[in-house]
C-alpha cells in the first residue's frame, strides 16, 4: 500500500515544488469555521485518550514509526519536493521521524514523578503527570515532517488529542505522514476518531489556534516574528506555548582547531539544506592567527560544493525555498558590501534550466566586524567570517546577537573546551565542541534562548512540557497534624 497525499490539480492553496518552482497540486484552506470544528473534535478526542494507559498509547506510536520505516523512502522524495533539500538529508529528516517514535516508545513506560519527603507523620507526598489537552503543533518548511514528529509523538505519548498546521509552503509530506498516522490508528480500538487532525492555510489558521483556550499547548517554530505574534496571542489568555524561533548561530575556530573537522564541520553546517536550517552556521570567528588560511581553504571547499536538482545523487545543496527567499538573499550579499564586506560566491547558478527556481552558490563574505546584516538571520547559505583575539572576546562575539540557539568552538585546548561550555560561555541552548552547529540529536533537549524563544521542542525532559503535575499528600493516620507547625484545634 502506498502513501495517501490528499492534495488534487485544483484548490484555493497551491503547492509549489522549490525543485524547478512549478505548481504540482492544490489544497483547499480551512475556514474559521472548520477550525472550530476541528479543535471541538480534538477536545471529544482528548476525552477518550487520557484514559488510554501510556503503554498502550505508546504501542500506537511504535506502529506509526514502523509505517514510516516501510515508507521511508517514498518520505523521502516527498520532503525534497516540498522544501528542496537534497534526497540524503531527506532520508535524515525521516530517520528522525522514526528516531522520536523509538524515543516516545520508551516514553510511554517512564513517565514518572517524586516521591517527595513530608514533615507529617504518617503522611505521603507526591507528584504525578496527567495528560494536557489539546495540542496544537505549527511547523516550518524546512523540516517538513521531523518538527511534526518532535512535538507530536510526544504529545501523543503523553495522552493528549494533537492538532497539525503544517507550513503552507510543505504540504506533500505533512499529509503523507498525517495520513500515515491515521492508517496506524485504524485499526488500534484505543484510539477513539480525530485524534490527529492537520489543518492547511496560512497565518489565520495558526492565530486562531493560538487564540482559542480549548487548545492547552501550542509548539510554533518559525520565525521570531510570527513567534512574537503567538506568544503574545496565548500569554493574553494565560496558555502555554513552546517557540523554537530563529537562530543566528556562530563557531570559534581557536589556532589549536583540528583543520579537517573545522572545514568538514563549517562547509556543512552553512551550506547544508542551503543554509535553510535554524542551526544552519551563520557567523564564523576566527582566531587572527589562522584567519587567513582558512579563509583560502574554505573558500576552496565552498567552490567545490555542486548545487543542483536535490532529486540528483551527488548534489550538496539544493534550491532555497522560493524566489522571494532568493531576493532576501541577494540583498543581504549587497548590505555586506555596502558594509565593508568582501564576497566570494553567492552568485546564482541553474537559471536557464530552472527560471522559476532559486538555485545560488553557498557565499563566503568576510566581514570587518559585526556590522547590522551580520547581526540579522538571512535564511540562506552565507557564512561571515570574522577576526578575533583572545578567546574572552570571541565568546563576547558570539553572545552578541539577539537570537541563542546553537554554537561550536573548534579547539584541542581544554580549558577553551570547558569555558565555552561553561555559565561563562555560550549563551545558546546548544553549545558544541568539535563539531558544528547543525546535526542534533532527538535525545537531547531542542532549542535556545533570548529571541530563538526558549522552548524545547523534544529530547531529555522535555515531555512534562507537555502534561501537568499535580503534588499529591496523602494522610494515611487518623490524625490531622498540619504543615509547618500551624496548630488549629476546635473549640
Amino acid at each position: 500500500m502506498g502513501l495517501d497525499v490528499s492534495f488534487s490539480r485544483s484548490g484555493g492553496l497551491p503547492v509549489h515544488t522549490p525543485v524547478d518552482g512549478s505548481v504540482i497540486g492544490a489544497m483547499n484552506p480551512e475556514t474559521a469555521a472548520s477550525t472550530d470544528a476541528a479543535i471541538e473534535r480534538a477536545v471529544a478526542a482528548f476525552t477518550q485518550w487520557r484514559a488510554v494507559p501510556s503503554p498502550r498509547r505508546g504501542e500506537l506510536i511504535r506502529r506509526f514509526g514502523n509505517l514510516c520505516r516501510d515508507h521511508k523512502e517514498e518520505l523521502s522524495c516527498l520532503v525534497t519536493l516540498d522544501c528542496g533539500k537534497t534526497l540524503d538529508e531527506a532520508r535524515g529528516e525521516v530517520q528522525e521521524v522514526i528516531d522520536i517514535c523509538d524515543f516516545a516508545v520508551g516514553l510511554s513506560r517512564q513517565l514518572h514523578g517524586l516521591s517527595i519527603a513530608t514533615e507529617r507523620p504518617n503522611h505521603r507526598m507526591a507528584e504525578t503527570w496527567h495528560p494536557l489537552g489539546v495540542f496544537a503543533q505549527i511547523s516550518a518548511f524546512n523540516f517538513p515532517v521531523a518538527v511534526w514528529s518532535w512535538g507530536t509523538m510526544i504529545a501523543l505519548t503523553c495522552g493528549n488529542a494533537a492538532i497539525w498546521k503544517p507550513s503552507e509552503k510543505s504540504l506533500l509530506s505533512a499529509s503523507a505522514c498525517a495520513g500515515l498516522l491515521a492508517r496506524a490508528c485504524e485499526d488500534f480500538a484505543e484510539a477513539p476518531a480525530h485524534l490527529h487532525q492537520i489543518l492547511t492555510g496560512g497565518g489565520d489558521v495558526g492565530a486562531q489556534l493560538a487564540a482559542d483556550p480549548r487548545v492547552s499547548l501550542i509548539s510554533a517554530t518559525g520565525s521570531t516574528r510570527m513567534g512574537r505574534s503567538v506568544a503574545s496571542t496565548v500569554a493574553a489568555r494565560l496558555g502555554r506555548s513552546i517557540l523554537e524561533l530563529g537562530g543566528n548561530n556562530a563557531a570559534i575556530v581557536t589556532p589549536s582547531a583540528n583543520r579537517e573537522l573545522v572545514l568538514r564541520g563549517v562547509t556543512f553546517s552553512a551550506a547544508g539544506t542551503s543554509g535553510q536550517r535554524c542551526t544552519s552556521l551563520r557567523r564564523l570567528i576566527v582566531h587572527e592567527s589562522v584567519h587567513d588560511e582558512l579563509v583560502g581553504q574554505l573558500k576552496r571547499a565552498f567552490s567545490q560544493l555542486r548545487v543542483g536538482n536535490p532529486l540528483e545523487p551527488g548534489v550538496h545543496a539544493g534550491p532555497l525555498i522560493d524566489l522571494p527567499a532568493m531576493e532576501m538573499f541577494n540583498a543581504a550579499l549587497d548590505q555586506a558590501r555596502a558594509e565593508g564586506g568582501t564576497v566570494h560566491g553567492g552568485q546564482r547558478v541553474l537559471a536557464e534550466d530552472y527560471p522559476d527556481a532559486a538555485y545560488v552558490a553557498p557565499a563566503l563574505v568576510e566581514m570587518p566586524s559585526q556590522t547590522p546584516i551580520v547581526h540579522t538571520e538571512t535564511f540562506g547559505p552565507i557564512l561571515y567570517v570574522m577576526r578575533y583575539r583572545t578567546i574572552e572576546e570571541a565568546i563576547a562575539m558570539n553572545n552578541a546577537v539577539l537570537q541563542g540557539l546553537s554554537s561550536a568552538i573548534f579547539t584541542d585546548n581544554m580549558r577553551e573546551a570547558e569555558l565555552f561550555t561553561s555559565s561563562l560561555g555560550s549563551d545558546c541552548g546548544i553549545a558544541n565542541v568539535n563539531i558544528g552547529t547543525s546535526g542534533a540529536e532527538i535525545g537531547g533537549a531542542f532549542g535556545g534562548e533570548k529571541e530563538t524563544g526558549g522552548g524545547r521542542a523534544s529530547g531529555s525532559d522535555t515531555w512534562k512540557a507537555y502534561m501537568r503535575r499535580a503534588t499529591n499528600t496523602i494522610n494515611y493516620s487518623t490524625d490531622l497534624p498540619l504543615a509547618q507547625g500551624v496548630r488549629f484545634d476546635a473549640a
